[in-house]
């Protein structure tokens, strides 16, 4: 973080400052702001939320000991530590977040970029981060920083020299990408694709595209919309993209797209396509090699391409970039395993669209002769669409000739129902109880030439079981 005293924190905070014994209200502080006090570092701030399961408050000490100086609580707690007590710190750490960035931003030539979509937010941050990483000091989220706390956190994390920051924002109810986007108004939004992901928070699949659409009404005016034009619901964000005032940049694989894709090929290795970009003089086509799996992520590296494009990036370098990222994200399309038995560990999150594309990816990649395994557990937040998607995921596994289907958990019961109801009856569905069920028939079942797609979403935890299947057949 920047560096600011503590009296300074506590006026942007609206809280009460009270100083540790060897510290005043002009102590300066600058440490890395975090929840957790096991990541704290030596002069950081430590945020006590109460949580769910825990209260931060029972971990100051602890935080202190690991070099914390700043402690935002909502009780004074009996620790040697100088604290600020607020109201929220939730509330506290989104404002400190946003004074910080706007001072930044004001004194030197921070530029912005916000993220939203039902899938591939993820992808396209560590995309467009490694393309920007070589254009001047780049801050974006760690794993999936995207909610109420993790994106404040990952605004905190700009300095002076910071040249590009990159905000992650999902959400599970409307106004939380308003609010969060609105703490920064970035320069650049970009907006991949609307789904069934978190549709139960949202009530439907139009009030989830009104959440997403959110982003680019928060964009700052003079900024540019990177959309989707592949979604029609995103295509339609255009209208609301040029009345704020925002260039628009679409992105796909139709013509009208101003940076698309065509001829994208996927194989074991990675995905290829040739990138065309729209311009005054006529087409620019680049070749394109992701190491990364799936046809699904070259939408996410058009997005990234596009988004640099319009923070002065060259096409060209942005794409060379792009060919050195190895995987998305730990647990998202991940090779493990070995050459005789490819393990896919696509485990960290699951909606209806991204279960769909990592199956038609584990039948793209398997050549004649060897064994796809899909490895299946529940999709959450799906609201009353849970049972209806489920048995889609079973049907569409059967069709696309998916040799073996592993499910887990009683949570995802209606998809081996589906796949057995649609012709997966003699042994080529079975379901599970649960991970460790799972992980003791696999390892009795797989063979040399299998290629083993492991997918859910996050409550469903089968991504250590795909670690751990990695692990033993590495």
């Amino acid at each position: 973080m920047i560096a600011l005293s503590l009296g300074e924190i506590a006026a942007l905070v609206g809280g009460e400052l009270h100083p540790a014994a060897d510290a005043t209200p002009e102590t300066v502080v600058s440490g890395a702001v975090d929840t957790d006090s096991r990541q704290i570092v030596e002069g950081g701030i430590f945020v006590a939320k109460p949580g769910e399961v825990t209260d931060g408050h029972r971990f100051v000490g602890a935080a202190r000991e690991r070099g914390a100086v700043l402690a935002l609580v909502e009780r004074r707690v009996d620790e040697p530590i100088s604290q600020i007590v607020v109201p929220d710190v939730v509330d506290a750490i989104a404002e400190l977040a946003r004074a910080v960035v706007a001072r930044v931003r004001a004194a030197g030539d921070l530029r912005i970029v916000g993220v939203t979509g039902s899938n591939g937010k993820t992808t396209t941050k560590n995309f467009l981060a490694r393309i920007l990483s070589d254009e001047g000091e780049t801050v974006a989220p760690v794993a999936s920083f995207n909610n109420e706390v993790g994106a404040p956190l990952t605004m905190l994390r700009v300095t002076p020299t910071t040249r590009f920051l990159v905000c992650e924002f999902g959400a599970s109810a409307p106004g939380e990408i308003a609010r969060l986007a609105g703490l920064v108004e970035p320069d650049v939004v970009i907006v991949l694709m609307v789904g069934l992901a978190h549709a139960g928070g949202f009530g439907g699949i139009e009030e989830t595209a009104r959440a997403k659409a959110e982003l680019v009404a928060a964009a700052r005016r003079g900024g540019t919309a990177v959309l989707n034009l592949d979604d029609a619901r995103v295509a339609a964000m255009r209208g609301a993209a040029r009345e704020r005032g925002l260039t628009v940049r679409g992105f796909g694989t139709g013509p009208g797209a101003d940076v698309r894709a065509v001829d994208v090929d996927v194989d074991a290795s990675g995905t290829t396509c040739t990138v065309v970009l729209a311009g005054d003089d006529g087409e620019q086509r680049l070749p394109l090699r992701l190491q990364v799996l799936g046809a699904h992520h070259v939408g996410n590296a058009l997005a990234a391409i596009t988004a640099a494009a319009a923070l002065g990036v060259v096409p060209g370098d942005a794409v060379r970039r792009l060919e050195t990222v190895e995987i998305a994200e730990r647990w998202r399309m991940q090779p493990m395993g070995n050459d005789e038995v490819r393990i896919i560990n696509d485990a960290y999150n699951a909606s209806p669209d991204s279960m769909a594309a990592a199956l038609r990816t584990l039948a793209q990649i398997t050549r004649p002769g060897e064994r796809t395994v899909a490895v299946l557990g529940a999709m959450s937040e799906l609201g009353e669409a849970a049972g209806d998607e489920h048995d889609r995921i079973g049907l569409l596994a059967v069709r696309l000739n998916i040799q073996r289907i592993v499910v887990v958990g009683a949570g995802a019961r209606r998809l081996y129902l589906a796949a057995v109801g649609e012709g997966s009856w003699d042994g080529e569905a079975v379901h599970l109880p649960d991970a460790d069920a799972a992980y003791d028939y696999l390892r009795e079942e797989l063979r040399p030439g299998d290629r083993v797609l492991v997918k859910s979403s996050n409550s469903a935890g089968l991504r250590f079981l795909g670690d751990r299947l990695g692990e033993s057949f590495s």
